[in-house]
């Protein structure tokens, strides 16, 4: 019956791909068969090469998922503050909203770790602050530290995964251009990521 291929699809659905629900099995299961830890971001402003660390699991197995799934190349980045952070994973193209929602809008529990600080190229996980009492991740949107002194306010806040291994000098070039209002670059600089390692 119609009503019992809905059901069928919608598991099917449910086990395919990531969602709130089965969000640490599926990362847990995902991170076991797809092990890489180097990413390289390419930008109109050159290569950014980011290594990931493995004892932050989740993280690492959600940002390569959304690479090899080709989500952050519909995304730039998006939030700048000159000495202070450039944000990337978002973009104004409704496929990139309609991923989100693919995705079900997925949070990632929080992998903080006492030894890991906001230091300059640190690579972590931007979050909402609202309503968000144990600060789990959102998978799609990180940052990486500009400040030279490094953000450690940010430690126990935002939970840090990666590092860049070469190309903060493309780091530092993004954070030069000029925002709007909202921090938006006026100049896109749109990301093409790859796992490469």
């Amino acid at each position: 019956s119609k009503i019992k291929k809905k059901v069928a699809s919608a598991k099917k659905i449910e086990t395919d791909t990531i969602n709130r629900k089965n969000v640490v099995k599926f990362l847990k299961a995902y991170g076991k068969e797809n092990k890489e830890t180097q990413v390289l971001i390419e930008t109109r402003l050159g290569n950014i090469k980011i290594q990931l660390y493995k004892d932050t699991p989740l993280h690492r197995a959600s940002f390569i998922f959304l690479t090899k799934t080709g989500y952050f190349n519909t995304t730039s980045f998006h939030r700048i503050i000159k000495d202070f952070i450039v944000q990337g994973g978002n973009s104004d193209f409704p496929i990139t909203r309609k991923l989100r929602m693919k995705y079900n809008n997925y949070r990632i529990p929080a992998e903080f770790l006492s030894y890991r600080k906001h230091n300059y190229g640190a690579l972590s996980a931007a979050r909402i602050y609202e309503n968000n009492p144990e600060k789990t991740s959102s998978p799609f949107e990180f940052y990486i530290i500009q400040r030279k002194a490094g953000s450690y306010h940010l430690d126990g806040e935002h939970t840090i995964f990666g590092e860049v291994i070469s190309g903060m000098d493309v780091v530092n070039k993004i954070a030069q251009l000029e925002t709007d209002k909202k921090e938006w670059p006026i100049k896109e600089v749109f990301i093409k990521a790859k796992v490469i390692k």
